[in-house]
């Protein structure tokens, strides 16, 4: 069946190109920017369109005959939205990237408007948050009454994308965000600091308003949720002593200009990416003083990303998964990340 990767031209989008190219998958390339898409497709062999997100007629006729799109073309808070509603319109299931709050979010929202359409809506099929959701579902089978989750991780190695960079922009001026009885609820940049029993050795770790704060609800029901990445103390405490800074990132035309410089970098290379390695480490507790413990070690995460996106598309394509609003684990099992190379799972 014919399905799409949009952003190809980007730095994650093309490492799942050439995933999807080295399993024999033929997707078609597509994006706005015409130049940068017809070489990649030229070189890979692929079909290829090009087409903007902001005219909604030109997006459904983009999309036109295609079973699924692999959306990566972030920052996901601009472009997911027009994007989902292209796929409830022209009936194409769709999987992103994301790993961003308010976007999952808003695609769960939308539930029954994907139900209607008979598509499915998964965002979040990468590093960003597969192997955290897992995680998170893996916990709440232990302890099924769970009330609190926390869930950290480690890089060892590796480096950030332009998009990414981008994204971080995007929603720094914001600062952290942890789900409180059942509610997201904001909190200052490094709110909270805690040492974290990682694979190999504890260090200290900081919250972040990673994805899961939003997904992992959805996934287990668990009303608190924490998520922390570990951080330098020296760093942590120069978070905190910024926090009355982030407040000029919320001006649009500054964020929009560090966008700019961020646009220049270029991510992690081959070698990088092949030596680095992501710890991650979480933990369920009930009320009633029980709990468990999970460890897991993972590729770097764009290497990930890659594999995991184009083995979620792959199941979506084999119609093993029904239509509506999804996480990652909801829709595929907490043993989906055990399907992607490099991927260890540990008790802690």
């Amino acid at each position: 069946m014919t399905w799409m990767i949009y952003g190809a031209n980007g730095y994650t989008g093309e490492l799942i190109a050439r995933e999807a190219r080295a399993r024999g998958q033929s997707p078609i390339l597509a994006g706005r920017e015409a130049n940068s898409v017809r070489k990649l497709a030229d070189e890979l062999g692929f079909e290829f369109r090009i087409f903007s997100l902001e005219n909604r007629q030109e997006l459904v006729a983009g999309l036109l005959g295609v079973r699924a799109v692999v959306h990566a073309a972030g920052p996901f808070s601009w472009t997911a939205a027009p994007m989902v509603q292209g796929c409830l319109d022209s009936g194409t299931h769709y999987l992103d990237i994301t790993g961003e709050i308010p976007v999952f979010e808003s695609i769960m929202r939308v539930d029954r408007n994907a139900k209607e359409a008979g598509v499915a809506l998964i965002p979040g099929v990468g590093f960003d948050v597969v192997p955290t959701d897992c995680l998170a579902a893996m916990l709440a089978a232990k302890v099924p009454n769970a009330t609190e989750l926390i869930l950290a991780f480690c890089s060892e190695g590796g480096g950030i994308s332009p998009g990414t960079m981008k994204t971080m922009i995007e929603g720094a001026g914001k600062g952290g965000a942890i789900r409180r009885d059942g509610v997201i609820v904001g909190v200052p940049l490094a709110w909270d600091a805690r040492e974290i029993p990682f694979p190999g050795r504890n260090r200290m770790a900081m919250t972040i308003p990673w994805g899961d704060v939003s997904t992992a609800f959805y996934t287990t029901g668990i009303p608190n949720i924490r998520v922390y990445s570990a951080t330098s103390p020296k760093t942590i405490a120069r978070l905190r002593a910024f926090r009355p800074m982030t407040r000029l990132l919320r001006f649009a035309p500054l964020r929009r200009a560090l966008q700019g410089l961020a646009g220049k970098r270029r991510g992690p290379d081959q070698a990088a990416r092949s030596t680095a390695r992501i710890h991650l480490w979480g933990e369920a507790r009930d009320g009633a003083g029980h709990s468990a413990a999970m460890t897991m070690t993972v590729p770097e995460g764009y290497n990930f990303t890659a594999r995991s996106a184009v083995t979620a598309v792959e199941k979506v394509l084999n119609g093993r998964v029904g239509p509506g609003s999804w996480t990652p684990a909801r829709a595929f099992g907490a043993d989906f990340v055990r399907l992607i190379e490099g991927v260890e799972v540990h008790q802690s």
